[in-house]
């Protein structure tokens, strides 16, 4: 579960918890099956690259039993296998999280949610009718801190100094994350400020794992590198970090950005679109060119150096936004009068 799918289950849950009657449409592998059972009705349809016609015609054949009001497409392959009857008054919403090709995929929805101004003004230069296109952002739900004594066992196990101070980034181990300008970074920080050892935890897998690793060894901070994994509740690790850092590439909004405010955490990003719509530089974040491990190293130290009463008051800003911007009952009640108002525009 990357922070997409992990959103998908916060927005399905609490429309749920809205008194709504919600179905899920999903994979049979998907994690959201396991995430989601129990909680609402899931369906299964295979959802496979190119043109599914089963997967079309399956989804068909749910919107004319269901009959819902609003279909909602979360993603480009559901949106592009998703067709409503042409007898049939369901509106098909099509949310976007990112930049994507719309010709095809998008174009014959009802009505478009972008989950930031920027990608709302690309879907109206793309044509669809401004009216008609939604900006609605995403939601974290601020969680319980970890008790001392379990942060303590968690330090422990991972072999960390008491005084460690720890950077923290989670994603998928790919291009666009750019964990490889973060290593770099990482590489031209010390190993130690004002006499504490510095470390970075990064929580992740996927198809550029071992080229990370041997990137790390390459650089000689392999000593400084906690990889853990792929993390399905990376609520603790987040805890357990003095500083976040979304070294992205390309990153429409950054989920991970709002879940380290959640945790009250100072966040050093890139200069991707989400994070210039998301932070105040200097304010409740610190923002650094993309590619560029040497500014990122040089913001690190000098946030590091600043010391914690500093990374409390930019944290504390973050956790500040998200509790005014990114509450989970702002986004789903923005949701709702938008299902109002298209409903109603469909008669």
């Amino acid at each position: 579960m990357g922070g997409a799918e992990r959103f998908f289950k916060r927005l399905v849950l609490a429309l749920k918890e809205k008194q709504q009657p919600v179905t899920a449409i999903i994979r049979h592998a998907s994690p959201l099956r396991s995430a989601l059972e129990g909680k609402v009705e899931r369906l299964y349809v295979p959802m496979r690259n190119g043109w599914d016609v089963f997967s079309l015609l399956t989804i068909k054949k749910i919107i004319r039993s269901y009959r819902p009001d609003i279909v909602q497409t979360y993603m480009g392959r559901a949106t592009r296998l998703t067709r409503v009857p042409g007898n049939i008054k369901t509106v098909h919403v099509a949310r976007l999280g990112g930049y994507y090709k719309i010709k095809g995929y998008y174009e014959h929805a009802h009505a478009w949610v972008g989950n930031t101004k920027a990608l709302c003004d690309y879907l109206i230069n793309k044509g669809i009718p401004s009216h008609r296109v939604y900006c609605i952002g995403n939601f974290v739900e601020i969680p319980p801190p970890i008790s001392p004594g379990d942060r303590k066992k968690l330090r422990e196990s991972l072999g960390l100094p008491e005084d460690a101070i720890m950077i923290f980034s989670l994603g998928r181990f790919n291009s666009k994350k750019a964990f490889d300008t973060l290593l770099h970074a990482m590489a031209l920080l010390p190993s130690a400020i004002h006499s504490r050892p510095l470390f970075l935890m990064i929580a992740g897998d996927g198809p550029l794992a071992e080229d990370l690793r041997s990137l790390a060894k390459k650089l000689g901070i392999e000593g400084r590198i906690k990889w853990l994994g792929w993390q399905e509740k990376p609520d603790p690790f987040y805890d357990l970090a003095d500083i976040f850092v979304c070294p992205s590439r390309v990153e429409t909004l950054g989920n991970v950005i709002l879940e380290a405010w959640a945790h009250a955490l100072p966040v050093v990003s890139t200069s991707t679109p989400g994070a210039l719509e998301l932070i105040q530089n200097q304010e409740d974040g610190l923002l650094v060119p993309i590619d560029q491990p040497s500014e990122l190293a040089d913001t690190l130290i000098e946030l590091i150096k600043n010391g914690p009463s500093i990374w409390y008051d930019i944290g504390m800003k973050g956790l500040d936004n998200v509790k005014k911007n990114h509450t989970k009952e702002a986004v789903v009640n923005a949701y709702m009068e938008m299902y109002e108002q298209v409903v109603t525009h469909a008669g």
